[in-house]
């Protein structure tokens, strides 16, 4: 994987098999453009870059003193109804897209009139425990109000009070998803870019 950092520092990481198949060293300097062009020379092909997100240590401390707006709460498994309504109103791209489930790890909604209009969800990323991933869906009819921003920050507020490190990722290309992270209070972290099922199979092994 390669992250880039939004100071401009760019890091890699490699498993041993793809250094050797590529003849990466790391006892030699590469520049970025040679470093990605032995990778494509081998085979190796990556994801389009995503942006990372994160909250600064004096946002979350503002997450942490802010109270929850009536229509937010966490959902539980007693909310299974109230939440198939929701998937049943979104298109399955979307869902596909923001990667939200009522059986992650914490889930929060927004809800107009008993109905849920807007949900976010989050798991521990890569194994960690102490760094959760967010994915938010909000209905279409329902953009734009400010759902998607509340149920972020809703459950950014509880992953920080259970000594986690929220962050959200998004692609590039998803300017929608971008405008939510910064209207959120998020910070770009850098972007970052994981090795493709289209490499060769040796790569995935």
């Amino acid at each position: 994987m390669i992250l880039k950092l939004e100071q401009g520092k760019t890091m890699a990481v490699l498993t041993p098999k793809i250094a050797a198949k590529s003849g990466l060293r790391a006892t030699r300097c590469y520049s970025e453009t040679n470093f990605r062009r032995q990778l494509q020379d081998c085979g190796i092909h990556l994801h389009k870059a995503e942006a990372l997100f994160y909250f600064t240590e004096a946002e979350k401390e503002k997450l942490l003193e802010t109270d929850l707006a009536s229509n937010l709460r966490r959902l539980t498994e007693q909310d299974h109804e109230l939440f198939a309504q929701f998937e049943s109103s979104s298109l399955e791209q979307d869902l596909d897209d923001a990667f939200v489930e009522l059986d992650h790890w914490a889930v929060f909604g927004s809800l107009e009139q008993n109905r849920l209009v807007s949900a976010a969800s989050m798991y521990p990323w890569m194994g960690k425990a102490n760094l959760a991933d967010i994915g938010v869906l909000t209905l279409a009819p329902f953009r734009g109000q400010g759902h998607g921003r509340s149920v972020v920050r809703s459950i950014a507020q509880y992953a920080c009070q259970q000594g986690a490190q929220p962050q959200f990722r998004c692609r590039l290309d998803q300017q929608e998803s971008i405008a939510l992270a910064q209207a959120a209070g998020l910070t770009l972290f850098g972007t970052w870019e994981v090795i493709s099922p289209d490499s060769n199979e040796w790569e995935l092994e």
